[in-house]
């Protein structure tokens, strides 16, 4: 039987989403969400067929419009969640390819305005189960991108 060692990832993380045209976004590593949340914006339902997708758009840098990606997606789910202030709003989930150190995992990721948030990006329980273990001491254990990309970041490294 074989066996497959969790990867260890720090509080928080850069993690890639290529088939979203995001080569890199900044997460939060979050094991008091269950779900996983990215900042979206000029959020619309759309029809396509009869099946109701997604279109919306990523600011995939914090405190920046700059590269900002259209996105369109299947509508996955839709859930009411609660916010850390207890507060609770109904948000759209759609189902993402994401890659977290290395490794590839499909993630549930409601939508939501983070734009005053710390981070664009959640990383919550569903996505973490899937072979990951945080150490709350680490920051980026997944590795980094080139400085050229950290640098168009702007919040605090």
């Amino acid at each position: 039987m074989e066996t497959t060692d969790p990867t260890i990832v720090g509080w928080r993380e850069w993690i890639r989403i290529p088939s979203l045209g995001v080569p890199w976004i900044k997460a939060k590593i979050d094991t008091g969400a269950k779900t996983s949340a990215i900042h979206a914006f000029d959020l619309r339902v759309v029809d396509r067929d009869g099946t109701d997708w997604l279109r919306f758009v990523l600011h995939p840098w914090q405190a920046s419009a700059a590269d900002a990606v259209q996105v369109e997606l299947p509508v996955h789910d839709s859930r009411a969640v609660r916010s850390s202030s207890g507060h609770v709003e109904d948000r759209y989930v759609v189902s993402v390819p994401i890659e977290l150190a290395g490794r590839e995992l499909t993630a549930e990721v409601t939508l939501a305005d983070r734009d005053e948030m710390g981070f664009r990006m959640l990383i919550g329980r569903e996505a973490l189960s899937q072979g990951f273990l945080v150490d709350p001491s680490l920051s980026y254990a997944g590795g980094r991108p080139p400085v050229a990309v950290r640098r168009k970041n702007r919040s605090v490294e």
